[in-house]
């Protein structure tokens, strides 16, 4: 793809994130709030497979838009009853929501105001210390000291009882 091209996918999928992120906080339903954050995690994927980021983009895809949103899903069935709605928030609430709010802004300018960028359009090119997707699985997968089978398979098991606490609690209901 050109630069602009680039350019133009980069900005359409900012705005649509942007977009996603200010409906997700701003609605009312609890599951739309759910689902515009998946459009936000998927829309971050689009981020990443624009910067040739494919195992970041899998993982984005597969781990939080995937897993995590559904697990957010369930829960949000289990706990909430029909029709419920995010309750309202006094004035002082509000009032230091906006004050936070605006620090952080505040914050966010200030750091990208004294912050030098480089604005070149020409990719970085990893050459030989690129690293592929076989690389990445023996890392992940591989049994060696460095490698993290084990710790994948402890967090299945603590999934695996989280998903059965899950179900003996919608049962007892």
């Amino acid at each position: 793809m050109g630069a602009t091209a680039n350019l133009i996918v980069f900005y359409s999928l900012a705005a649509f994130i942007l977009a996603m992120s200010v409906m997700a906080v701003t609605t009312k339903r609890i599951l739309r709030a759910a689902t515009y954050l998946l459009f936000v995690l998927i829309g971050t994927g689009g981020l990443y497979l624009m910067l040739n980021y494919h195992f970041l983009a899998a993982v984005q895809l597969s781990v939080y838009a995937g897993g995590i949103l559904i697990l957010f899903i369930f829960a949000i069935f289990l706990t909430s009853l029909k029709g419920d709605t995010i309750e309202k928030f006094g004035s002082r609430s509000t009032v230091f929501a906006l004050l936070t709010s605006l620090a952080g802004v505040s914050i966010t300018a200030f750091v990208l105001i004294g912050t030098k960028f480089d604005y070149s359009l020409n990719p970085t090119v990893a050459g030989e210390h690129e690293i592929n997707m076989k690389d990445i699985g023996f890392a992940l997968m591989g049994t060696d000291k460095y490698q993290y089978l084990l710790p994948f398979e402890i967090l299945s098991i603590l999934l695996l009882a989280c998903i059965i606490g899950g179900i003996l609690i919608a049962r007892k209901r």
